[in-house]
């Protein structure tokens, strides 16, 4: 697979993701503590995928560099609210292991794109 091949899947995959985290949010509490938490994952779950959209339209190696960083960021924040999610026993146990599996995946890819840059 070349790289624009992966690029593509890897922006359909971050998409695909975003829907999901999406649909684990509006399945959270309604509690105030809820609100935080489902804002919190959402803007985090969503923003990989723009992100990396982003980076694959940069006008540079260091403006794709900084994209893929902050998606390597904003996966690992995530997982951060995907534990904590799992932790309160919120949402269905099996799907949110389902997504933070994914999330964790995500940020394994973004990791590696990262230190096999060269600026």
């Amino acid at each position: 697979m070349d790289n624009k091949e992966f690029s593509k899947k890897l922006e359909i995959r971050t998409k695909k993701f975003a829907v999901s985290i999406i649909e684990l949010s509006v399945s959270l509490p309604g509690s105030p503590e809820s609100k935080v938490i489902r804002y919190q994952v959402t803007k985090s779950g969503t923003s990989i995928g723009a992100n990396y959209r982003e980076a694959n339209r940069s006008r540079s190696k260091a403006d794709f560099s900084n994209r893929i960083k902050i998606c390597e960021s904003e996966a690992s924040e995530t997982v951060y609210w995907l534990e904590i999610i799992i932790d309160l026993c919120w949402g269905d146990p099996e799907n949110t292991q389902l997504i933070l599996l994914e999330a964790n995946e995500l940020l394994a890819i973004f990791t590696s794109i990262g230190k096999n840059l060269k600026l």
